[in-house]
């Protein structure tokens, strides 16, 4: 008999799903009035081997097949988004019916199925067209992100009860226009920080625009998080990486659910951004309109040792890596480090389970008691198919295994916890690494498109059915 008092053991009526995004997996880049995204762009220069997303898994013609690997994996949701460009081929404009048709056969798809569609409606494949306007830097880009979010409501709407305005907004804004290593590449901090407004922005008047047209659909925003942690109680070390939170994490629950940014980032930033004067009247009542539930994306976290402390740091214990220099690295106080022997996955990212339950209980602790689905979390490895034509991917099992485990626990602790999502449902796109970083629970062969089901994909499986982790 199983004891439901047990982490092990989930609640009834608990979300299980799989994540994709549109530029990872659809391919036909170029075919029914898709136009260019800043990632078709982007791959010519900014990624590895110049992999892009032309044909990818090549799901838009092969969704059908696609939908049945879920259907018989078991999941009850599958968060999927829509390809921006595939509906405005530059950003604006009337609705393209094509595009809107696939996504229309996507949703009835995976209702015949029983599994309910919960959409992204920005997963970072900016039309090219807006970003030759400034991009995520130009204020304007948040009302045309308003307009699209309407075309696609109103043409999916009746069939779609779970909302996702925006994935990633830190990625969007940091890797992208203060890091440079994601689309468009750009180096500034000042236009990182105008892109962080006005993505949240856009996340605010795309709730509005949903709220308006959908009055009974659940709204949210995904944001990947991660608590660092300091790596001595050295005040310096401390203020760095109370730093290094602020970006990742309040710069973007600041302003969602307390209506306004940390101060130590407002001081942080005041310089390169002018004192913020990109926010105007208004603004943060629109970032900040009450939600249904929060999206919650976590791999990893790291320790934070501020710059002229790393010798002691290293003293401590930790590993200190620094990678290529860029503005960003240039701007923080502190520099991330490492714990020696801990394992990584193949993106290099440690493994520590804690990290997520951590992070749970902070959200609930700091900002908030919503439901909270974990929107993203899985893991990289060198997975390969052996001489029976088997992918035993043991790593990503132990490794999904702890994380849920902890993720549950967490939930056990009075965290809101309704749903969990594994990254991905198949090897994809992975963004600057190209096709070289496998996430998928589904091998993907992309020379011909074939699909192979991981011993991830089995494992998952029996957790779903079950409803449980495995003793």
């Amino acid at each position: 008999m199983s004891n439901n008092n047990s982490p092990k053991q989930f609640p009834a009526g608990f979300t299980w799903g799989t994540a994709t995004a549109s530029y990872q997996i659809e391919g036909g880049a170029h075919e029914d009035g898709r136009g260019p995204s800043i990632w078709d762009t982007f791959a010519k220069t900014g990624v590895l081997n110049q992999d892009n997303g032309d044909v990818a898994c090549d799901h838009y013609h092969r969704y059908a097949e696609d939908l049945d690997l879920l259907k018989n994996l078991g999941v009850n949701s599958y968060r999927f988004s829509i390809a921006w460009p595939r509906i405005q081929a530059d950003g604006t404009g009337a609705p393209n019916q094509k595009g809107l048709d696939f996504y229309r056969r996507l949703v009835d798809g995976l209702r015949e199925r029983d599994i309910a569609p919960a959409i992204t409606l920005y997963h970072w494949d900016l039309p090219q067209a807006l970003e030759d306007k400034g991009g995520w830097v130009n204020r304007d880009t948040a009302y045309r992100l308003a307009d699209y979010t309407g075309h696609v409501v109103e043409a999916l709407g009746d069939d779609v009860a779970r909302w996702i305005t925006i994935n990633e907004p830190w990625c969007v804004s940091w890797l992208g226009y203060g890091i440079g290593v994601h689309a468009p590449g750009i180096q500034d901090i000042g236009k990182a920080v105008a892109a962080n407004h006005h993505i949240l922005l856009a996340h605010g008047l795309a709730t509005q625009v949903i709220r308006e047209k959908l009055p009974e659909a659940q709204v949210g925003i995904t944001l990947n998080m991660a608590l660092s942690k300091s790596a001595t109680d050295h005040e310096l070390d401390q203020y760095a990486t109370a730093v290094a939170n602020g970006n990742h994490n309040g710069m973007f629950m600041g302003p969602i659910f307390k209506g306004e940014y940390p101060e130590i980032m407002r001081e942080h930033y005041a310089t390169a951004s002018d004192n913020f004067a990109v926010v105007q009247p208004g603004d943060l009542e629109i970032i900040s309109a009450p939600l249904d539930f929060l999206g919650v994306n976590h791999y990893s976290y790291s320790y934070q040792a501020h710059k002229t402390r790393v010798a002691e740091a290293r003293a401590a214990g930790f590993n200190y890596n620094p990678g290529p220099a860029n503005v960003y690295s240039e701007d923080m106080p502190g520099v991330p480090l490492g714990v020696p022997g801990r394992p990584r996955t193949a993106i290099g990212w440690e493994v520590d389970e804690t990290g997520i339950s951590d992070l749970l209980l902070w959200v609930k602790q700091e900002y908030t008691d919503l439901p909270i689905y974990i929107t993203e979390n899985g893991a990289a490895y060198q997975d390969y198919v052996n001489d029976k034509g088997e992918v035993n991917d043991n790593d990503r099992i132990a490794y999904l295994n702890a994380y849920m485990g902890a993720v549950n626990s967490a939930r056990e602790q009075g965290v809101n916890v309704q749903g969990y999502y594994v990254w991905s449902l198949m090897d994809n796109f992975e963004w600057a690494e190209g096709y070289s970083k496998r996430f998928g629970i589904v091998w993907v062969d992309y020379p011909t498109g074939t699909r192979t089901p991981k011993a991830s994909y089995y494992w998952y499986q029996n957790v779903i059915k079950t409803n449980r982790l495995p003793e």
